[in-house]
């Protein structure tokens, strides 16, 4: 099954850039920068619940309400008193008012405290790194990630990986964009000026060399 699973994966990948590749025949792509043009959204970047994050709330002074609560996969808890409470999408902050405005209906002036015990974040957030990358996989966007931390976290390269070629997909302004990264100068030749800053909802995607 893995045999087969990986089969497909570098199908995709291969697929993938050679639409990039088409769409970009007579243009060369752009260097992704150290600090992107939309740096300002990971400078206010905030934290975004997602489906499988474990939230603890505290309500202050009713904890017969309080406890710890897995996000199922629709987004939504139950609670005690609530069944379905929509919280993905929502900021820590942002939930703890929501519970507020729904408890104030059973409780006296409710105080609530949200915090997150295990990340996982939104698919939107996500940074997904995929074709020849040791182990590839989404990851959980953390604020001023860079792409040697998410190269850290995948397990660097295999070794018929073309690190030089890789190419980095982003979302700006609702309009994708792909810019060329080069991940072997990075790890091989510890050129740091390559180490770009990443964003939530980042692609990499990481070829095969052609031997």
């Amino acid at each position: 099954m893995d045999k087969y699973f990986t089969k497909a994966l570098k199908m995709i990948v291969a697929l993938l850039l050679a639409q990039i590749i088409s769409a970009c025949s007579t243009n060369t792509l752009p260097t992704a920068t150290l600090h992107p043009s939309n740096a300002a959204d990971a400078n206010s970047y905030k934290y975004l619940i997602g489906a499988g994050d474990v939230l603890n709330i505290f309500v202050w002074r009713n904890p017969e309400v309080s406890g710890s609560f897995v996000v199922r996969p629709d987004g939504m808890i139950t609670t005690s008193l609530v069944e379905d409470i929509k919280v993905a999408g929502k900021t820590p902050t942002e939930l703890a008012r929501s519970i507020e405005e729904i408890l104030a209906t059973y409780l006296r002036d409710p105080i609530v405290t949200v915090t997150v015990n295990s990340f996982i974040g939104p698919f939107s957030e996500q940074i997904r790194v995929i074709g020849e990358a040791a182990q590839p996989q989404a990851i959980s966007y953390t604020q001023h990630m860079t792409l040697l931390d998410v190269m850290i976290q995948v397990g660097g390269l295999t070794e018929f990986a073309d690190g030089n070629d890789a190419v980095l997909v982003r979302i700006e302004n609702g309009q994708q964009k792909q810019y060329e990264i080069f991940i072997d100068e990075l790890l091989k030749d510890g050129e740091i000026s390559a180490n770009v800053d990443m964003l939530p909802g980042d692609i990499i995607i990481i070829p095969e060399a052609w031997f």
